[in-house]
Parts: structure tokens; C-alpha cells; sequence
């Protein structure tokens, strides 16, 4: 029973505690950071074996990597070869060096402190991800450079362990002579064997798997794999995390990647999350509550150094100031992969398992802060940094003023454009995005930078004699400013309005527009009778059937008008409406 038991504990706690943690704006990590803390020896005590949980949460990283892996194609690595290898290469050496430095200047003995950089220097993938992730941050410019620097650290890996060996104090755990250059064709043959048997033996397998027609089989190979692989470059004495994310690099090409990465994600998240509870579970508070001064000082210097070396190179690289504090709190803490270099230093004899400890403890803490402080970055730091426009807006000559104005010229926009320009009309575009004006500006669009909802601004574009001011804008806050503004300065004008939602295109409807188009619905409607005629339905029939669709929608869409704001009326006549649309279908289908 003890195995039932822990995993009663581990999946209550972490039902218990992630939910709370993201409730109040700290992200899953730090919800299962805290689920650990609560149920490890310092805590309540319900988890005691430590150890052998340990070995199973690192499970979490290395399907971590092999998801990155999975996500970085060759042709992507080679793109991003810039940012990976100038940005992660000048982070870690950097980082590594101060912090060495500083260890060095406390009297460790010097390959003791370059072991010690060189960990500390490593942030923690697993919890970056999530961290950017939830903030839909991934695909912005602090992002990818976050991400960047991650790939190289998690690149650097390799070399570092295979470095500790020579910084060892010559004992018998040292290869030397044959042994190292045995060590070092181990290492070698078993990435060759890697890199080609997985081109040639990973596809053929995939398909036969698949040709079987069994998802369960599907799964267990794709696990197989990942482990498999993990196993095999760990029992040649490197990373099984390196194994796992070869393993992904290798699949990125192949037209199994998405299938894969659907069966493996789910283990992946389980088991990350495993990992972070076991960081909870194997924190030293004992270690701690004996010198808490000195280790809140050792935590604070190290994120202190991380974050001042991240925020310099994330300017140096071209991010804006809020990019570069995002990086710089997220970035901040020490990683996983620290862990396993610490306890390899301790075996390899470069470092004291004091030192290792003290080391183990400052990056637990550094974890377990990190998200308290990308948190507090977000709320309170990043939305100062926004600052006024980084160049004034574009002055709009007199004689540019059009009958048509265009307010916002993203994919929305700028197909508006592109028809009225066929048919000769002139039109005024204005974006508020100076990226996507300069972007669109080099196709030979015009297109005038500035704040579509300033007055003066559609004054200055010539909305006193325009006749259409399309409103196109992607943010519905801002798209409803720019209507209420021209209703009340320039009544004149019709009003076309881009609708993200039923809700937006409510709110349209309470101010009296009557031209209003919903974004995705007309796209949605073409869509369908594409499937329709792939599914051997006649055209002729496709046609009735999304007319009758369509009109029985935009009905339901008025009706809701005058209920909208009453969430059990809204529901209600959903469902009505849902009954009498199948009514109309029922009316038109011939009796057989």
C-alpha cells in the first residue's frame, strides 16, 4: 500500500494546491512547489522516501526536452544559430564567470568554484516554459530569446559534464590514460549510434505501429523512444536528457511529430509536474531554519547576478525594456539541470557535499521564487515600462484624405485594402502597430502609423468628408472606443465594424451599427460546405443548408440582442434556438 498511498498524497496535493497558486497568479509550478514543501519531511511528513521520488520526477525534464527537441527542426536551429549561440553562449559564460568569480573570492578552491558557476549559470527550462506559456509570451521577442538561451544551456549541458572529470582531484573516479579515451568513444559511439539508427530504424517502426491501427501501441512506442534513447546515452555516461531531446530533433522532420507530441505531452506535464513537487519534498528546511540570513543573502545574489547579466544582453540583443525585465525575472533562478551537475561534481570529487548542498539549496530557493517574482514584474514593474510610442506619429497630408478610412490594417484590413484599391477607391489606412506599419509599408502599402482612437487624428486623415470609416481594429476595447468617438464627431459616416465574437458584435449593435461582420463566421460557413461536398453532399443542397444556417443564425443573433446582458435568458434562447434550427432541418428532410 505505501505506493497507493503516495500517489493519493502526490495527486491530492497537487489538485489542492495548483489551482490555488493559479488563482492567485502564480503559476502551476509554483502551486506544485508548494504541494511538496507542504508533504515533505519539513511539512507535514506524509512523503518521506525522497530519494527514490527523485529518480521518477526526473522523468518530467527529460520528456520536457524531448517535446523541445520535438519542436526544433534542424532548419529552425540553423535560423536561430544567432540568437542561440551569441545570447545562451553569453549568458552562461557570463553568469558562470561572476558567479565563479564570487565563489572563488569566498574561498572555494578554484575548480570548486568553476563547477559551482557553471551550475548556478543554468535556469530552469521547466519552469520558464510554463511561466511564459501562461502569459501567452512564448512568440514575442523576450520569448524567443528566452527560449534561445534555454536551448543553449540545455546544449551546454554536455560538454559541462563531460568536463567535471578534469577538474577532479585525481582520485580513482577520474579516467585517466585509456579509460578517458574509452570514456570519450562511449560517449561518441553512442551518440552516432543515436543520430543513425534513429534516421533509419525510427520511421519504419512508426509505420508499422501505425499500419497496426492500435493508439495504445501508438503511445508505448513513442514512449519507448524517448526513454530508449534517454537510457542509451546515459549508460554511455552522458545526459539522459540529451538522449530524450536528440530523440525529439530527430522526429521534428517526420510526419509522425504531431501524432507523437499529442501522446506525449500528457506524461510530460504529470511528470514536470512530479518534478517540481519533488523539489518541494527535498528541500533542506532544516538547512535553512539553521541560517536563514545566509542563504535569503545567497538566493538574492545569485538572482541579483542572473537578472542584471540577462537584462544586459536582452538589450544589447534589441528588446524593449519590458522584454528585457520579463527575461530578467524569468530567467533569474538556478535549474534542474544544476542538481545533476552538483551531485556529479560530489562523485567526481571537485566539490564537498557541504558546498553541493548549500549550492542545491540556493537554486530550490531560487525556484521557488521565481514565479512570486515574474508575478510581481507583470503586475507592478512591466506595465511602467511602457512608455509613449518609440517615434512620433506619422503626420497625414491634406491631400491624402479618402472617402474610405480604414482604422486598423492587420489581416482584417488590409483585405478591405487590397479590394477597394482593384476597384480604384481611395482609402486612408491607420495603424497603431509601427512593426506591422513598417512590415506592410515594404509590399508598397499606405498605410500612416498612429493611434486610430485620437480625434484628431481621423480629422487629420479626413473624416469630416469621408463617407466609410471601417473599423478593423483586433483589440475589441479599442475597436468600441473608435465607434463611440466617430458616432459623436462625425455622425456622418457608415460604419463598418469587424466583430471578434457574438458578444463584440452585441455591443456593436447597442450603439446602432448595422454593417457588422463577424471574423471567423462567414470564413467558418465556407469552410463547412467544403466538408459537406467532400462528404458527397450535393452543392445544391450545401447551399440550402447554410443559407438556412446562416439566416437562422442571424436572427438568433437579433433575438439575443435584447437579452444580452442576462447570462440565464442568453442560455435560454441558445437552446431554443438550437431546437428550432434542428426543427427546420427535421421540415426539410425527404420522407423515405
Amino acid at each position: 500500500m505505501p505506493i497507493l498511498h503516495t500517489a493519493i498524497v502526490l495527486l491530492a496535493a497537487a489538485v489542492l494546491a495548483v489551482p490555488l497558486a493559479k488563482r492567485m497568479g502564480f503559476g502551476s509550478p509554483l502551486g506544485y512547489l508548494a504541494a511538496g514543501l507542504a508533504i515533505g519531511p519539513s511539512g507535514l511528513g506524509l512523503i518521506t522516501d525522497v530519494e527514490s521520488m527523485a529518480h521518477v520526477s526526473e522523468l518530467g525534464v527529460v520528456m520536457l526536452l524531448f517535446l523541445i527537441g520535438l519542436e526544433l527542426r534542424p532548419q529552425r536551429l540553423w535560423v536561430m544559430r544567432k540568437s542561440v549561440f551569441a545570447l545562451g553562449g553569453g549568458q552562461v559564460v557570463l553568469t558562470a564567470a561572476a558567479l565563479g568569480g564570487a565563489a572563488l573570492a569566498l574561498g572555494l578552491p578554484a575548480n570548486a568554484a568553476a563547477a559551482l558557476g557553471a551550475g548556478l549559470a543554468l535556469s530552469s527550462t521547466a519552469i520558464v516554459l510554463p511561466l511564459l506559456a501562461e502569459r501567452d509570451l512564448l512568440s514575442s521577442h523576450a520569448g524567443r530569446d528566452s527560449f534561445s538561451i534555454l536551448l543553449f544551456q540545455d546544449l551546454a549541458v554536455i560538454p559541462l559534464v563531460a568536463l567535471l572529470p578534469l577538474l577532479g582531484d585525481g582520485g580513482e573516479a577520474v579516467p585517466t590514460g585509456p579509460g578517458a579515451w574509452l570514456a570519450v568513444a562511449k560517449a561518441a559511439g553512442a551518440i552516432a549510434l543515436v543520430l543513425v539508427g534513429g534516421r533509419l530504424l525510427v520511421r519504419p517502426v512508426f509505420r508499422l505501429v501505425d499500419a497496426a491501427k492500435t493508439p495504445e501501441i501508438f503511445t508505448a512506442s513513442a514512449l519507448l523512444i524517448v526513454l530508449g534513447t534517454g537510457a542509451l546515452v546515459e549508460a554511455a555516461g552522458l545526459s539522459m536528457s540529451l538522449g530524450a531531446f536528440m530523440a525529439g530533433v530527430l522526429l521534428s522532420d517526420s510526419e509522425y511529430r504531431h501524432e507523437v507530441k499529442a501522446d506525449i505531452e500528457p506524461f510530460e506535464g504529470l511528470l514536470l509536474g512530479l518534478f517540481f513537487v519533488s523539489v518541494g519534498v527535498s528541500a533542506d528546511v532544516a538547512g535553512f531554519a539553521a541560517s536563514p540570513g545566509r542563504m535569503l543573502a545567497l538566493t538574492f545574489a545569485l538572482v541579483a547576478v542572473k537578472a542584471a547579466v540577462v537584462f544586459g544582453l536582452a538589450r544589447f540583443a534589441g528588446n524593449t525594456p519590458r522584454g528585457a525585465v520579463r527575461m530578467a525575472a524569468v530567467l533569474a533562478q538556478g535549474g534542474e539541470f544544476g542538481f545533476v551537475l552538483f551531485a556529479q561534481a560530489v562523485g567526481e570529487r571537485v566539490m564537498g557535499q557541504q558546498a553541493a548542498n548549500t549550492a542545491m539549496l540556493v537554486v530550490t530557493l531560487s525556484m521557488i521564487v521565481t514565479p512570486f517574482l515574474f508575478a510581481a514584474a507583470e503586475r507592478w514593474l512591466v506595465p511602467r515600462l511602457g512608455g509613449k510610442p518609440a517615434r512620433a506619429f506619422d503626420t497625414i497630408p491634406a491631400e491624402d484624405a479618402a472617402p474610405v478610412i480604414i482604422c486598423g490594417f492587420g489581416r482584417v484590413g488590409q483585405i478591405v485594402g487590397r479590394v477597394l484599391r482593384l476597384k480604384r477607391i481611395p482609402f486612408t489606412a491607420l495603424e497603431h502597430s509601427a512593426a506591422q506599419v513598417d512590415f506592410v509599408r515594404r509590399f508598397g502599402n499606405k498605410v500612416f502609423y498612429g493611434d486610430p482612437t485620437r480625434p484628431e487624428l481621423l480629422r487629420a486623415a479626413g473624416a469630416d468628408s469621408a463617407k466609410v470609416l471601417v473599423v478593423a481594429l483586433e483589440d475589441m476595447e479599442q475597436n468600441l472606443t473608435v465607434v463611440d468617438m466617430a458616432q459623436r464627431l462625425f455622425p456622418h459616416l457608415t460604419i463598418a465594424a469587424r466583430a471578434r465574437n457574438r458578444r463584440h458584435a452585441h455591443l456593436l449593435m447597442d450603439r446602432g451599427v448595422t454593417i457588422i461582420v463577424r471574423e471567423t463566421f462567414l470564413s467558418s460557413l465556407e469552410l463547412t460546405e467544403r466538408v459537406l461536398t467532400a462528404m458527397g453532399v450535393d452543392a445544391e443542397e450545401s447551399r440550402q443548408t447554410l443559407d438556412t444556417f446562416r439566416a437562422h443564425d442571424e436572427r438568433t443573433l437579433e433575438r439575443q440582442h435584447a437579452v444580452h446582458h442576462d447570462e440565464q435568458r442568453l442560455i435560454q434562447t441558445s437552446r431554443d434556438a438550437a431546437l428550432e434550427l434542428q426543427s427546420l432541418f427535421e421540415a426539410d428532410r425527404p420522407e423515405r
